[in-house]
């Protein structure tokens, strides 16, 4: 049994795979989503990512779909406790932005959907520069002491501004960032690498990165000339046209081949291995492709693997 990682600062512990819930009532409906969450948490997985916008950009969703099937499927096996649940707050089309009264009732519409009185991880999506980090930290220190929230993160933020909210929260004694999430793969390392990895590193965030698998591009279904049939088919092919996408998939049938593994779980396993990262994100639109995230959770690459991978990706 894989040994759950602690989160940061924080008492929450989680498997090092986070299951990504952006396709739940959008490309999995709730059948296959409860499948998908059913196989999950049977393989010993606990952690699981959603935001209040999931998916109001699919024709027909408001926002919320992705926290009302998790909300049924958690009231349909009786786990609650059993499961780490992740969200986020700022870009639901009823509840924009970072100011301190969007934030609580954001919070409150979150908590009604999940069908839960209290989230684990409660990140802000994308940091609004314009509100100051004083109120942004305030209403999140109010969610807290609610009892609401257990622990709070941000996603989409500059160096800058991470910064100024944990000096802000260790001046006035209130609560602090756990983790981060930030854009970070193989074929996308610029956003984060760098000064925002740096203060992660020296606040001791845990940085739980989305587009784990670069929309797809990163399971090596995407060749040359081949047709892939997903929604996320372009953003993932684009990485086809450049010297470095084409880099990283040599270097990843090379180190697949070598250890016997998939090129999805290779790919992730450089992940999990880089400094700050506790549980990279993946999500699955079905049961069938799950395996080859959640072996990531036994997979160990050598030295040469990482450094053979961490070049190409230069």
């Amino acid at each position: 049994m894989t040994s759950p990682i602690k989160l940061g600062a924080s008492d929450l512990e989680v498997f090092p795979l986070s299951l990504g819930g952006n396709v739940f009532g959008w490309t999995a409906d709730e059948t296959r989503s409860f499948a998908v969450l059913d196989a999950y948490a049977a393989a010993g997985g606990n952690f699981v990512d959603t935001a209040d916008v999931y998916s109001a950009w699919a024709p027909g969703n408001q926002g919320g779909e992705s926290e009302t099937v998790i909300g049924k499927w958690l009231a349909a096996r009786s786990n609650r406790s059993d499961v780490i649940i992740a969200t986020k707050v700022g870009q639901h089309p009823e509840y924009r932005g970072l100011s301190a009264a969007n934030i609580k009732a954001a919070a409150d519409a979150s908590l009604r959907r999940l069908g839960t009185d209290y989230i684990d991880l409660y990140y802000t999506h994308f940091d609004r520069p314009e509100v100051p980090v004083e109120e942004i930290i305030g209403a999140l220190d109010e969610l807290v002491k609610a009892g609401k929230v257990r622990a709070i993160g941000a996603s989409n933020i500059s160096a800058e501004r991470l910064q100024a909210s944990l000096d802000f929260s260790d001046r006035e004694n209130l609560a602090r960032y756990v983790a981060l999430q930030p854009h970070y793969n193989l074929v996308s390392r610029d956003a984060y690498e760098g000064p925002l990895q740096d203060v992660a590193a020296r606040a001791g965030l845990a940085a739980v990165p989305y587009y784990a698998l670069a929309a797809g591009f990163l399971t090596g279904k995407y060749r040359p000339g081949t047709t892939v049939d997903s929604a996320r088919a372009q953003g993932a092919g684009k990485h086809l046209d450049t010297e470095r996408g084409r880099r990283v998939l040599g270097a990843l049938d090379e180190v697949a081949r070598a250890r016997g593994a998939e090129i999805a779980t290779v790919a992730l396993a450089w992940l999990a291995a880089r400094p700050t990262v506790v549980a990279p994100i993946a999500s699955a639109r079905t049961v069938e492709q799950l395996p080859a995230l959640l072996a990531v959770a036994d997979l160990t690459l050598t030295e040469e693997d990482l450094a053979k991978l961490t070049e190409a990706s230069a």
